[in-house]
């Protein structure tokens, strides 16, 4: 790959979120991953962000949605009144 094609720091930063989210086309993930392979700094900001996200999922597979909570979010998903 031309370095004019590589990520910056500031560029893989800014697609982190949609890289986590699984949001970016291949092309953008394989260019992010490439830089996530070389550069120790943003490898480490992206352990720490999925870190975050692992502990949030851990925690909501924990908590009890009460019935009507979860009834009043299904109908603002269809598309209803809450």
């Amino acid at each position: 790959m031309h370095d004019h094609y590589r990520l910056t720091c500031e560029e893989v930063f800014a697609r982190l979120d949609d890289f986590l989210d699984r949001e970016l086309s291949e092309e953008e993930t394989r260019r992010v991953e490439e830089h996530l392979a070389a550069c120790a700094a943003c490898a480490s900001e992206h352990r720490f962000e999925t870190g975050v996200l692992d502990g949030v999922r851990a925690k909501l597979t924990r908590i009890a949605v009460p019935t009507s909570l979860r009834a009043a979010i299904l109908r603002q998903i269809a598309g209803g009144t809450a």
